[in-house]
């Protein structure tokens, strides 16, 4: 957008002369800038002059009329303002002259009317000043007369005046020395009249940790006054007697009813004249022998104390001070937390005499406390307290029973407070089964009787438990067949403990881990005699020797004779544990004849169980005894301050408790011991035994039926745990296994000497373990389960080794031979499963893939018609087509006999052949 010149600006065009040649001017060049062209610019400048002075004087002609006039205007205008400006001047001068000025004269009668003004304040003000000076001189002296003659009431009265008196000070007075000096004087004379109030309160009231003394006149110090105690206490200001009324409040709280309602004492009330001839009154307390004690007496203890309040100083009270009320809260406070609370008996003998205690306290709260105190909008809260006492005993018998449990769970215990559990094995016939394991029926005797051992918990005198018989226990076993149709209507004998002592510690386990065991070459698949660590001391029973079991193979013969029997029964493994009802009898009950023959043989196996959860155990047993004992007696519902819940409840339902208690703490008390696989097998055996003998209580008839669902969880929960916490132990020796076997990195490279070396160690300590934890576990567990536990171990790492060795896509003859010597290290861990040294072991029954793994070791030296041969004979069933498959190619070279070879073996396993019988 272009900008819009004004239209009164010249154009470009109509430029002047004079901007014409200025132009030029500035355009012409020193050099070219001569005489003649500047008198030429001169010229032009003088025509446009002419022409200019022209245009004007045609201008002024044209409308010569109006000039004039304009001209005659201007010239007016010109004399009002002479005139004007002429006045202006002298009316200043008629305002601002300094002598003769209005404004002047103005501002000097004004000063001096302003300084008359303040001298007639300035003298009234000093009047009141004086005045009132003279009055506070006065008061002050008639208070000093009275704060020294001792008459403290009406000196308190006199101060109170002043000190409003001196509240409406004179403003003239404000930051004057003589009004300050008169405050501090003041507030001397108020503070000596506080003292000496105080200090005649202090010998009018005495309250201390001994005795009460109240006077009912004082001599004030120093005079001849003598002060009634009214007229001190009404003396005294707001502020004083609240802090003094706290005071006291707290003191008669700590020494008087915290400490007669918490402890035994005797109060003794007297009235002696004091040396100033005024009476007091005394109220003395002395230490009792708690011995056969009356709580009933701390009560009427409390009530001597506030009646000798009542008598002897609550009526000299201000009204304003509510002294007494305040006292209503603490003794309510007091007498739940420091008289019922702490007195809550601990046995149920005790209960009726303290629930006679409770309606004591009852009354004492309506009579004192809501009638004497006068706290009469209160809640009744030891009426409150009192309708659930049943509740709050037994409230505080669960803390007592759960301390005593937590003492017993953390208790450092040592292996001679252990025992040893029975479980009934029933045997099949060997005719019904072929190489299943024997089933099992868990009947639990506590062999050991004796009483609990003493330990570290403070509560162990105090138990009570004396000797009691091994019970036989009802518990659901394993829960593996629930059909069985066995006789066991028989109860379980009582057997002796074993006398072999528990290991002493660790490092004696380890040193003994393979002369225990009979192991000490490496390649022998025979044990030594079978220590029997699940016995009971007693002769083994004597059974018919059974078919003996296939064993490693060790030539081909031997291999292909082991593919023609495998149908065959071998050696019978110990017993696995199942389900069955076992019987509800006692040990010390006689047997009661069976009503059939026994079908089946019944054995008994032992595991070791720890002193703790027979414990606990004992105490789960008192505390149901306790609970059916409550709620037989009767002995809250025939009180009055009984309430509608069920009585024994909560008592009922602190055994399970304890067992939770158990459950979740031990772990965590124990987690370094724990960590050792014989005290983590020992803890699954804890809650195995206690899950079966929950049940041996679930046959209680007098259970509460909250108990009973609990205790039936916590059966379930413990029987739970026990499982968890053996698969736990075994998988974590499973994984230490793996973890060692990772050092062999899958077996490669076994032909060179360093390879094979740390293969080799990484198989011997795998043996090692598997060795050490057999015999860390074998006198723990019993004996189906160790070998369960043992062949799960032994077989996760055949299955290790078998996974790396059939991965291996190439197997050169070298390496072929020191695989086969590789495997050859495990065949020592067929001895432990060995139980008589004239029997085969029983190996095959707990270790799917030894027969395999046997086969493997061989397979690595055998040629391509023995392989041919055995799988035709249906010796290699154990093995998939393609782990063969692949075995063949990696062991063999690429020729057409190999081909042959592997499309044989593509076409499936040969159906089996039975052997006739």
């Amino acid at each position: 957008m272009a900008f819009h010149v004004p239209t009164h600006l010249p154009r470009k065009k109509d430029l002047d002369v004079s901007t014409t040649v200025l132009s030029k001017i500035s355009e012409t060049s020193p050099k070219a800038l001569t005489h003649n062209l500047s008198s030429t610019w001169v010229a032009e400048l003088d025509v446009a002059i002419r022409q200019t002075k022209d245009r004007i004087h045609e201008r002024v002609q044209t409308d010569f009329p109006a000039f004039e006039k304009q001209l005659a205007s201007a010239k007016s205008v010109q004399e009002r303002l002479h005139t004007l400006t002429a006045n202006v001047d002298g009316l200043q001068n008629a305002l601002s002259n300094p002598q003769t000025g209005l404004v002047p004269t103005l501002v000097n009668t004004l000063t001096r009317h302003a300084a008359l003004a303040q001298e007639a304040a300035d003298a009234e003000a000093m009047s009141d000043a004086l005045e009132y000076l003279a009055r506070c001189k006065l008061e002050m002296q008639n208070l000093a007369t009275l704060v020294e003659g001792g008459r403290l009431p009406e000196a308190v009265k006199r101060y109170r005046d002043i000190e409003h008196l001196l509240a409406q000070h004179q403003p003239s007075l404000i930051g004057a020395d003589v009004y300050a000096d008169l405050q501090r004087r003041f507030r001397a004379m108020k503070d000596k009249a506080d003292e000496q109030l105080n200090e005649a309160y202090s010998r009018s009231v005495i309250v201390n940790a001994s005795e009460i003394v109240i006077r009912r006149s004082v001599q004030v110090r120093a005079s001849e006054t003598v002060l009634s105690l009214p007229s001190v206490l009404s003396s005294l200001s707001s502020t004083n007697l609240s802090s003094l009324m706290t005071t006291l409040r707290r003191n008669i709280s700590a020494h008087y009813i915290d400490f007669l309602l918490s402890q035994a004492a005797a109060v003794e009330l007297s009235t002696v004249p004091s040396l100033s001839g005024a009476v007091e009154h005394r109220l003395s307390i002395f230490p009792a022998p708690r011995e056969h004690e009356n709580l009933k007496n701390r009560i009427v203890n409390v009530t001597t104390v506030l009646s000798f309040l009542d008598e002897h100083l609550f009526p000299h009270l201000p009204s304003t001070a509510a002294f007494p009320i305040s006292l209503s809260k603490p003794l309510t406070r007091a007498l739940l937390d420091k008289f019922l609370i702490p007195s809550l008996p601990s046995t149920l003998k005790e209960l009726p005499v303290f629930l006679d205690v409770v309606l004591h306290a009852v009354g004492f709260e309506d009579d004192y406390i809501r009638g004497m105190l006068g706290d009469a909008t209160g809640g009744h809260e030891v009426k409150t307290w009192a309708g659930s006492v049943g509740t709050h005993y037994e409230k505080k018998r669960r803390i007592d029973i759960l301390e005593r449990a937590r003492a017993i769970i953390i208790w450092n215990e040592d292996d001679s407070s252990s025992f040893r559990a029975e479980m009934a094995v029933v045997r099949e016939e060997q005719s019904q089964r072929d190489t299943s394991v024997p089933e099992f029926v868990p009947e639990h005797n506590n062999v050991s009787t004796s009483p609990p051992p003493r330990h570290a918990s403070p509560e162990d005198v105090a138990w009570g438990f004396g000797d009691e018989s091994a019970t036989a226990v009802d518990e659901d076993g394993w829960g593996l067949d629930d059909d069985m149709d066995i006789d066991l209507d028989a109860p379980a004998e009582p057997s002796q403990p074993s006398p072999t002592a528990p290991e002493t510690s660790e490092a004696q386990d380890d040193e003994d881990a393979d002369g225990a065991w009979g192991l000490d070459d490496e390649n022998s698949t025979d044990s030594s005699a079978w220590d029997d660590p699940w016995g009971n001391g007693a002769e083994p029973e004597v059974k018919p020797p059974p078919p003996k079991a296939p064993k490693a193979a060790t030539k081909l013969e031997k291999l292909s004779q082991k593919g023609k029997t495998k149908e065959a029964t071998p050696a019978s493994p110990p017993p696995v544990p199942v389900s069955a009802p076992s019987p509800k009898a006692t040990p010390l009950a006689a047997p009661p004849k069976p009503a059939a023959p026994a079908a089946q043989p019944v054995e008994r196996e032992t595991y070791l169980v720890s002193g703790r959860v027979r414990e606990l155990l004992w105490l789960v047993d008192e505390v149901l005894s306790e609970a059916a004992e409550l709620t037989a007696s009767g002995v809250l519902h025939a009180n009055a301050c009984s309430s509608t819940a069920q009585v024994g409840g909560i008592t009922s339902q602190t055994a399970p408790m304890v067992l939770d208690l158990y459950r979740g703490l031990y772990p965590v008390v124990g987690a370094s011991r724990l960590a050792a696989p014989k005290h983590a097998m020992g803890f699954s055996n804890d809650c195995f035994w206690l899950a079966a003998e929950v049940v041996r209580l679930l046959a209680r008839s007098d259970l509460h039926p909250n108990t009973r669902s609990k205790l039936e969880e916590a059966q379930r929960r413990s029987k739970t745990l026990a499982d968890c916490w053996y698969d736990e132990t075994i998988g974590r020796q499973i994984d230490s296994i793996n973890s060692t076997l990772d050092k062999a990195e899958g077996f490669v490279g076994t032909n060179h000497q360093a390879r094979f070396d740390e293969c080799e160690e990484a198989v011997s300590q795998v043996l090692q373990n598997v060795r050490k934890f057999a015999q860390h576990t074998k006198n723990v567990l019993v004996k189906s389960k160790y070998y369960e536990a043992i062949g799960a171990i032994v077989d996760a790492a055949l299955a290790r080794i078998l996974q790396d060795i059939l991965a291996l896509p190439d197997i050169t003859e070298v390496e072929s031979h020191k695989l086969n010597e590789l495997c050859l290290i495990f065949n020592a861990l067929e001895g432990l499963f060995v139980e008589d040294p004239s029997q085969p072991s029983f190996v095959v029954a707990y270790v799917p893939s030894w027969l395999k793994f046997s086969y493997l070791s061989e397979l690595m030296e055998a040629s391509m018609s023995d392989i041919s041969y055995l799988f035709e004979e249906g010796a290699l069933v154990d093995f998939d087509i393609g782990e063969l498959v692949s075995l063949v190619r990696a062991l063999f070279a690429d020729t057409p006999l190999r081909a042959n070879t592997i499309n044989r073996l593509m076409q499936g396993h040969p159906p089996p052949v039975r052997s006739e019988s």
